[in-house]
Formats: C-alpha cells, structure tokens, sequence
C-alpha cells in the first residue's frame, strides 16, 4: 500500500505538470516541469523524501525498461532514418558529450555550494 501511496503522488505531480504545460503559451515538456515542481516541492517541505523514496528508488533501478518503447518505435520506423543514420549518430555523440559536461559541472557546483555551507 505504501508503494501505490508514493507512485500516486509521483503520477499527481506528473499530471500537474502536465495541465500547466497544456496551459502554457509555448510549447514545454511537461516532464519538465513535472520535474521542477518536485524539486520545488521537496525544497520548500511540502514532500519529504520518505514520501517518494521506495517507489522513486525502483524506477530508477528500472530505467532502462522505459527506454524499450523508444527503441521500438526506431525499429519501426527505420525507413524514415535510413538515409540519416550517420547524422543522428553525430547528434547522439554531441548530446552525449554535452549531457556529460551538464552533469559534471552540476556535480562540481552542487559540491561547491555545499562546501560554501559547510564554512558558515
């Protein structure tokens, strides 16, 4: 019961943010903002970690089966990117190297925040 109890509220805010990317002028992920408002949920106090932590643990164990329709879909659609294999390639590598220097440099400022606080 304490799994369903945390998958619902992670699902809640999922289809919070997916209202408010269907009410926006532009454009936006609504996973994205899904995202923010846990983030902004957990840093004002509203949701603690115990809330979300099982469930939240399990997917991430489990990521790569979300992976699986994506895959799919490729494979069907092989036609359409036949003639554009080495260009998405080239993307995939770039992004690739681009999400590893987003993370890193995450890691290193999240670092130096904490240390900053440590010294107060």
């Amino acid at each position: 019961m304490k799994l369903l109890k945390q998958l619902s509220i992670i699902l809640g805010i999922c289809l919070v943010g997916e209202g408010i990317a269907q009410i926006l002028p532009i454009s936006f992920p609504s996973s994205v903002i899904s995202m923010f408002l846990l983030l902004v949920l957990l840093i004002a106090g509203i949701l603690k970690m115990e809330h979300i932590k099982e469930v939240s643990e399990y997917l991430i164990q489990n990521m790569a089966f979300f992976f699986i329709p994506a895959g799919v879909a490729i494979v069907e659609q092989y036609e359409l990117v036949q003639g554009k294999i080495l260009i998405l390639l080239l993307v995939s590598f770039l992004t690739l190297i681009l999400t590893f220097l987003a993370a890193a440099y995450t890691v290193k400022g999240v670092i130096w925040l904490q240390e900053r606080r440590k010294d107060k």
